[in-house]
């Protein structure tokens, strides 16, 4: 399918006598024409951007919206704007299929411009990846569902055919290598297409219990804070959105190789987690979980992420898998209050270090005798042993747990 928007973009780039990008209607690039001018400010920063990253920044979204690129039906002219990083002028073609934009064709504009049947001849050609993309996006809202039928499956026979009907709809690459990434949590209100993450199959979103409670893309509580009521005439509030997750699958060049995974993750942004690689399909439920766990991980303890692998998260397997615990183990309890934060955290970094208590200090940055002092002040607060290994196994977990719950 790249392939045939890379052919399409070159032949408009013939046609018009200059190099072409394609991005889609949210402006993540799909292909783009080869640049082998001398001239420098054919590349300006908008172009270099668009093509280094794949995607182009709200504001310059924002500024070529404005011009009405989102509504036309043929050709676009756009000036130049220096303090906005577009050097020249711009020539906007939409990609339109059955009335609506599903993406734009861009090049730089020069005077006195193409003539009228090569324009015509071009936009054409816009039409017919229009087609393209209307189909891409079909089967991309098929894969969709399909994978998040498949991973919110409560019944076996449920599980089994929306299995069935995504491979049926993946074809040949079914049977390949694959793993899944869960990105979480996810503050968007939609999941991204597949198409603008190389090496993802299939995109859906999912439901994330892990979090505090839904909160917005800069990380506060939506709605009305405390110091911007909501008005008494206004309507009623809306319920919040409830805490979400991405479920990412993506395809492996080989079981051995989860490096498209990592890059995904990287594109997709926030914490994630990736699944162990497998062959096939045919354990997605099993790599959702191990996926959603590091992703748990990766969040309570940035040193592991933000991409976690499960592969590498060790105990955590085990800690992830408890039920979430309505309130944290008796004896522990009194150490998670506020007003004992140092203490914790020396005994978590104690028992992270196996019990060496130079190496504690010395990560804590606090003299041997202060580390004693707070030790023996854990166990005053909790009624433990950290003599005897079961208490030590016991404060650990409670610990370790108590941040997963964060």
């Amino acid at each position: 399918m790249k392939g045939d928007y890379q052919e399409l973009v070159d032949e408009i780039s013939a046609l018009l006598g200059a190099p072409a990008t394609l991005e889609d209607r949210d402006f993540a690039l799909i292909a783009f024409g080869a640049h082998d001018s001398e001239d420098d400010s054919a590349m300006d920063p908008v172009r270099t951007r668009s093509i280094l990253t794949r995607k182009s920044t709200p504001a310059v979204r924002s500024w070529f919206e404005g011009f009405g690129i989102a509504r036309a039906t043929g050709p676009v002219r756009i000036p130049a704007a220096p303090d906005a990083g577009v050097f020249r002028d711009r020539l906007c073609l939409p990609v339109r299929h059955r009335g609506v934009v599903l993406g734009y064709v861009w090049l730089l504009d020069t005077e006195p411009g193409p003539a009228r049947d090569r324009m015509d001849a071009a936009m054409e050609v816009a039409e017919r990846i229009g087609v393209l993309l209307a189909d891409e996006e079909r089967v991309g809202a098929d894969l969709s569902r399909e994978l998040r039928a498949a991973l919110t499956a409560e019944r076996d026979w449920q599980y089994d055919l929306a299995l069935a009907t995504l491979r049926t709809a993946l074809g040949p690459d079914a049977d390949g290598p694959h793993t899944l990434v869960c990105v979480a949590p996810w503050n968007s209100p939609d999941a991204p297409s597949a198409r603008t993450v190389p090496g993802v199959s299939a995109l859906c979103l999912m439901p994330w219990p892990w979090s505090g409670g839904p909160r917005g893309a800069a990380g506060q509580p939506e709605g009305p804070t405390a110091d911007q009521p909501r008005s008494p005439r206004s309507a009623a509030p809306r319920p919040p959105r409830p805490p979400q997750a991405l479920a990412a699958l993506v395809r492996l060049r080989s079981p051995e190789s989860p490096g498209p995974a990592h890059s995904a993750a990287g594109r997709l942004g926030g914490s994630a987690g990736v699944a162990l690689p497998r062959r096939g399909i045919g354990e997605l439920r099993v790599s959702w979980r191990e996926a959603s766990a590091a992703a748990r991980v990766a969040q309570a303890w940035p040193r592991l992420g933000p991409v976690a692998d499960w592969s590498v998260i060790g105990p955590y397997r085990l800690l992830t898998a408890l039920p979430r615990a309505s309130a944290p183990d008796p004896a522990v309890s009194p150490l998670l209050g506020p007003a004992h934060g140092e203490l914790a955290r020396t005994a978590e970094v104690y028992l992270d270090c196996a019990g060496q208590a130079g190496r504690a200090a010395s990560e804590l940055g606090i003299h041997r005798q202060t580390l004693y002092y707070r030790l023996s002040r854990v166990e005053q607060l909790t009624g433990l042993d950290l003599d005897k290994g079961e208490d030590r196994l016991l404060l650990h977990m409670a610990l370790k747990s108590a941040r997963l719950q964060r």
